[in-house]
């Protein structure tokens, strides 16, 4: 269970999120527009997490190998936190964009997007989705220093340096990286893609005294466990980054093809959300109250 709302009322984004993994496992679910987030928090999830790779493959009909632009992500990041700002938005910001300067300016636009976190990987530029092949990792002190930058330019934002070395130089190394950046003070720590369960404790006894994150990729490198299975052995956050997609990828798939094949969807209403539940998810009983409080009655007036 998370926090009330009332325990974070009047804390910004970062301490909010702070406090809720603090006080349990915080399951952030992907999400990479407004209505996904809608959708996540009237799910009850009060935290969540706007992948690369949902924001790549919706966003652009592109892959997420390093196509993405600061920009764009911030842009997207912007219009997730207006709709749900009782949650906490943990934005993906891949390698940061370029060097120091690019990460500081990365931390800038992130805090006036009004996310609570920043996901910051050690990857070289273009990166890859961290279960796939080909990854390749920059050396150790330019990830550092990256994270120096964003731990010395933040106002309030949660860092989690991931590292994407397990794949590339072993787990060894990864829990190297993972030390150094736990002590240079990286609130949070993630090993990407660990291959079995055995990795995953590993992690979890090599570092000690920070936050963990557990990457839940369906089909992807990790084994899938539950949020219970792995605060048992450790992980404060968890991350089923892509999961939504996926799902929402099969249905579309599905009904684009049977309304392609009957030339109407009649006989399959049973799948669709009904038109008023949707204009209620999107929120046009507020806009309607709105609009209604600030017309201005007609007058005969020139």
């Amino acid at each position: 269970m998370g926090l009330s709302a009332d325990a974070v009322a009047g804390e910004r984004p970062g301490q909010r999120f702070g406090a809720l993994v603090r006080a349990s496992t915080v399951v952030l679910p992907g999400v990479w527009d407004p209505l996904s987030a809608r959708l996540a928090a009237e799910a009850g999830f009060e935290a969540m997490f706007v992948s690369g790779f949902c924001v790549a493959g919706a966003g652009l009909g592109q892959p997420d190998v390093g196509l993405l632009t600061q920009t764009e992500m911030a842009e997207v990041a912007t219009r997730i936190c207006a709709v749900v700002p009782d949650a906490s938005v943990i934005v993906d910001a891949d390698t940061g964009y370029g060097d120091t300067a690019n990460v500081v300016r990365t931390v800038g636009l992130w805090e006036r997007a009004g996310a609570a976190g920043i996901f910051l990987e050690d990857q070289l530029w273009p990166k890859r989705c961290g279960h796939m092949e080909g990854k390749q990792v920059t050396e150790r002190s330019e990830w550092l220093a990256k994270l120096s930058a964003a731990l010395g330019a933040r106002r309030d934002l949660h860092v989690t340096a991931r590292t994407d070395a397990r794949a590339v130089h072993g787990l060894d190394e990864a829990l190297e990286r993972g030390r150094m950046a736990r002590d240079l003070g990286a609130d949070a720590i993630f090993v990407e893609a660990p291959e079995s369960v055995g990795e995953l404790e590993r992690i979890a006894a090599g570092l000690p005294d920070v936050a963990l994150v557990a990457n839940m990729v369906e089909f992807g490198r990790t084994p899938l466990l539950s949020a219970d299975e792995l605060a048992q052995l450790g992980f404060a956050i968890v991350v089923a980054p892509v999961a939504s997609l996926f799902a929402a990828t099969m249905a579309q798939r599905r009904i684009l093809a049977r309304l392609a094949s009957a030339g109407t969807l009649r006989d399959h209403l049973d799948e669709l959300i009904e038109f008023a539940e949707f204009t209620d998810l999107v929120g046009l009983a507020s806009i309607n109250e709105l609009r209604h409080r600030f017309e201005t009655e007609p007058t005969d007036e020139p």
